[in-house]
């Protein structure tokens, strides 16, 4: 009996211990989600314990709340939740999620901005896209001492910005976000695209504002190099741009078809009718192919250009008033067809 009772105790010492592990392994180590694809977690300043909870049942089908908050109490973790964007991937368990979660072991995100026309609109962007705010990184692009030291002035900071896709944490820091884009701008401003700038009696920031003015001319990229030459005859010869893109933007509206000769005597830096060599600033964040339409433009004689009267958003061009003229009258006679005023 004594034998058996032994016998018992023993068994029941391991079977024990062995159950608790079990039960401990089951609800920690092995998947607590129900997600079929990745989901990603968001944290930030404003979100507690008890957001995060419910985001991860609602989004992630957290199986057992109460085992996950019992694991995350524990560890402490709800005392020192940590900002960030954070991946739920199919099968993960409660363990890794909270090793994950408290040591800030976050997944990037992947921003993009494309068509800007003003900081303002790429703070928006950004606030859309990052935990960063808006206000605090327009304070900074308006900042004349913070862009001086970045190398740019108010009205050119946008040249820091090459519009493309970056992967980056979604917390990131605006001073931290700014120097990241400051390092893109560095790396892709190489002694080749330097020199090719200098060939052409312009800065990087003069080449983005030409690029700019060339992106807003026309919608054909193969016509970047074109147009672009074009300018660069111009500013050679110390002709006016005159550039309908420049007293569009003087105006204010952007939806301006037609450009009157009203138009023309806004008195603006950004009028190159009346003002010749480069406007003051970019009027849109330029693409890298237009940056690259300006430093490998082509060579001719052009110095004018109009809208083909197709509407099709291409350009004829001409080396002399004349042929110009002939150009122009029979765009004129186009926009008057389809009263367009």
């Amino acid at each position: 009996m004594k034998r058996f009772l032994f016998a018992c105790i023993w068994m029941f010492g391991i079977a024990l211990p062995v159950g608790v592990g079990c039960w401990v392994y089951r609800r920690f180590y092995l998947s607590g989600f129900a997600n079929k694809e990745i989901t990603y977690l968001y944290v930030d300043h404003r979100k507690d314990f008890g957001d995060l909870c419910r985001q991860l049942v609602d989004s992630a089908g957290m199986t057992h709340p109460r085992h996950f908050i019992w694991l995350a109490n524990v560890w402490k973790y709800t005392e020192n939740m940590k900002t960030g964007r954070y991946a739920v991937t199919p099968g993960m368990s409660y363990r890794t999620l909270l090793n994950n979660l408290r040591r800030g072991q976050q997944s990037p995100t992947r921003i993009t901005f494309h068509n800007i026309r003003f900081v303002e609109d790429l703070a928006e962007r950004m606030d859309e896209q990052l935990m960063l705010g808006k206000e605090e990184l327009l304070h900074k692009l308006k900042d004349p001492d913070y862009c001086q030291a970045l190398g740019f002035t108010t009205q050119t900071i946008g040249a820091l910005f090459i519009p493309d896709t970056y992967e980056i944490y979604w917390n990131i820091p605006v001073e931290n976000f700014l120097q990241r884009m400051k390092r893109e701008y560095d790396a892709f401003w190489t002694n080749e695209r330097k020199k090719k700038a200098a060939d052409i009696a312009l800065t990087p920031v003069e080449t983005a504002i030409l690029a700019s003015i060339v992106e807003e001319e026309t919608a054909a990229t193969d016509e970047y190099p074109v147009v672009a030459g074009l300018y660069l005859n111009r500013l050679r010869q110390g002709i006016p741009l005159q550039a309908d893109p420049t007293v569009r933007f003087a105006t204010g509206n952007f939806a301006l078809q037609r450009i009157l000769f009203e138009h023309l005597e806004i008195d603006s830096p950004y009028n190159t009718y009346k003002h010749t060599g480069l406007p003051p600033g970019l009027l849109k964040l330029p693409s890298a192919k237009g940056i690259d339409g300006v430093l490998n433009h082509t060579r001719h004689r052009y110095i004018y250009m109009c809208a083909k009267e197709d509407f099709s958003g291409r350009h004829n061009f001409a080396a002399t008033l004349a042929e110009h003229n002939r150009n122009a009258n029979r765009y004129r006679a186009e926009l008057n067809r389809r009263n367009i005023r």
